[in-house]
């Protein structure tokens, strides 16, 4: 019986479960974010001025203040719940989330918008927010954008329900 092939075959098969999987961080991570959350404000860095802006191609700022969130870890799904408004169109949009771990920088949460089968609906098409601060009461997410070719850093604070 030749022992390389079946310590060979280990090794290819552990290292494909190392690269697979999710980093300690980002489970970390994943953890303190489960469950529901309220965004309290949205702000803006880097320029001074008002701004009108529409997030994840969604609705404008102003609908996101008050809006809930929910992470579920278990199966990486979630949503969030904007009210009607004047120029809000309410209701549950359902996402499915990760956090990524980038070795060093920020961790980002990143989500794309499903269907209630889960099914992508946002032909691919996804979200990353940088990961600012994280604690079992506060998070805070942050984006860059470009606005007349200068950037700035839309600022999302929610606090834990």
């Amino acid at each position: 019986m030749n022992v390389k092939k079946p310590f060979f075959a280990l090794l290819v098969m552990g290292s494909l479960l190392v690269s697979c999987s999710v980093s300690k961080v980002a489970r970390m991570d994943r953890k303190v974010i489960e469950g529901n959350w309220t965004l309290n404000n949205v702000s803006y860095e880097g320029k001074s001025g008002n701004f009108k802006s529409v997030l994840f191609n969604d609705a404008n700022a102003n609908c996101f203040i008050g809006s809930h969130w929910f992470f579920r870890n278990n199966n990486s799904t979630g949503s969030y719940w904007l009210m009607d408004g004047s120029d809000c169109t309410g209701g549950d949009r359902f996402i499915r989330w990760s956090v990524v771990d980038r070795g060093g920088l920020a961790n980002q949460l990143q989500f794309k918008f499903i269907d209630e089968k889960y099914k992508d609906i946002s032909g691919g098409v996804g979200y990353r927010l940088d990961i600012a601060s994280l604690t079992e009461e506060q998070m805070t997410l942050k984006s860059k954008v470009s606005v007349d070719g200068e950037p700035i850093t839309i600022v999302y604070k929610f606090s834990k329900e």
